[in-house]
């Protein structure tokens, strides 16, 4: 990363956006991820990325196989800004680029089979993998599950929206996450990729900005995707 870029860039923002971005970055975790599989109804999408952001989820997979990219109007209204996205066409690329990256692959699901919400183990890497409204999860990542968890309800009903159990799974899992002894953090590297990609997204005419940057400076050298 182009440390100077970063701090020229920082010149354009408050010293009160700037300490928020390093106080958010803080409680930011990789540890934990998201996936949404064939979500098509757009709220919950967007429901799901604020989710993510609200409980330091940095990543967001959504899987778009049968009807397209459907959120493009739903993810430019900003909902993302603060959520790292990661968009594929295939659930099958998905399950692999999580699993070279560390994550185990939990379903969820009712399930009977499934591990109750408190009881899940929060040391090792995971994936929280939700599916559409309708049928839940494929049997792809039915058959690629590492794991199955299920919330505990006591109505009729069962099953929850979306973003819903998305909300409650994180909620329960960061906090144990956050208690226990595991190095769950963004390594320094991270949070400067990360806080760089928010300063883009936050300061107006940012492209603009560092086309000039790389103009003056012609020892820099610019990257091939800004």
């Amino acid at each position: 990363m182009d440390l100077e870029l970063f701090q020229y860039l920082q010149t354009y923002l408050t010293e009160r956006r700037t300490a928020l971005f390093k106080q958010v970055l803080a409680e930011r975790t990789r540890h934990f991820t998201v996936a949404t599989e064939d979500v098509y109804q757009l709220h919950n999408t967007s429901a799901v990325m604020r989710t993510c952001d609200v409980f330091g989820i940095q990543d967001l997979h959504v899987v778009e196989e049968r009807l397209g990219k459907r959120v493009d109007k739903e993810i430019a209204m900003g909902a993302q800004k603060w959520v790292s996205l990661n968009r594929y066409n295939s659930i099958t690329d998905c399950i692999e680029n999580l699993k070279k990256s560390g994550y185990q692959i939990i379903a969820t699901t009712p399930h009977d089979n499934s591990t109750m919400l408190h009881e899940f183990d929060v040391t090792k890497k995971s994936a929280f993998f939700f599916g559409k409204e309708s049928d839940g999860l494929s049997d792809t990542v039915m058959d690629a599950a590492d794991g199955f968890l299920k919330i505990p309800m006591y109505g009729f009903t069962e099953s929850l929206n979306i973003s819903v159990s998305a909300a409650i799974i994180l909620q329960s899992v960061v906090s144990k996450l956050k208690q226990s002894p595991v190095n769950w953090k963004l390594s320094e590297d991270e949070k400067l990729e990360i806080e760089l990609a928010w300063m883009k997204k936050t300061i107006k005419a940012s492209e603009e900005i560092i086309e000039r940057y790389y103009s003056e400076n012609p020892k820099s050298q610019a990257p091939n995707n800004k």
